[in-house]
């Protein structure tokens, strides 16, 4: 990875800040992207960017062209940028699943987009999606989520589909729980040793960025912890 400048959305997040000390230890350029914030202002290591809001299209696109300014080049692009409600399929409005497709499909699209249009031209690059392993199967009270996920995880296939001649390859990851502060205090009964740990998911998104994982378009790749 060294030498190679990657793109992070969602970089103040618990996932986000355990890639960039993955891709730093390896020497990557990281230009790091999330909503102006101290958790932004924390980071360290990294150019950071802040950005309103990347389920506006034109947002991803000035993000995008603002990188390939700075740097001359974008190699990779790691989208966490995603969100999670609890609620029964009975009891959920559709503003609800409004905004679970908000956050998780339409960021998705718009990062997607806006990144291929770069890598084409270079002839190479990879993307890497942050999808969800209860997506596969939903379990009782995760449909909007299950379902937002599960269109993110069929927009990486395709998107991979078309863009395999081209050089530029697009997988996700699939964490299971994640073992963070917010998910421990949300489930203090439960066994966090089982759960994925961040460090983890950040190692597969680090090897699917990487060449070693050339051969690979179109993968998701679950990440379940030891549940």
């Amino acid at each position: 990875m060294r030498g190679k400048t990657i793109m992070l959305t969602g970089a103040a997040g618990n996932l986000g800040r355990a890639v960039i000390a993955r891709l730093l230890a390896d020497g990557a350029v990281v230009v790091a992207l999330d909503r102006p914030g101290p958790g932004l202002a924390a980071l360290t290591g990294v150019r950071t960017m802040a950005v309103s809001d990347l389920a506006d299209e034109a947002v991803c696109g000035a993000a995008v062209s603002a990188v390939l300014a700075e740097h001359g080049r974008l190699d990779g692009v790691v989208h966490t940028v995603g969100g999670f409600a609890w609620a029964g399929l009975a009891e959920s409005p559709a503003a609800l699943w409004e905004a679970q497709f908000r956050m998780n499909v339409i960021t998705t699209l718009n990062v997607l987009r806006a990144a291929a249009m770069p890598m084409r031209v270079a002839g190479h690059g990879s993307i890497v999606a942050v999808g969800a392993g209860a997506a596969q199967r939903a379990p009782a009270g995760m449909s909007a989520y299950a379902a937002a996920k599960s269109a993110v995880h069929r927009m990486v296939e395709s998107f991979a589909d078309e863009l395999k001649g081209e050089n530029v390859r697009v997988n996700a990851v699939l964490p299971g729980t994640m073992d963070t502060a917010q998910n421990r205090a949300d489930m203090p009964d439960a066994d966090a040793s089982k759960w994925a740990r961040t460090s983890e998911v950040a190692d597969t998104i680090a090897f699917l960025l990487s060449d070693a994982a050339s051969g690979i378009t179109g993968a998701l790749l679950p990440v379940p912890g030891r549940g």
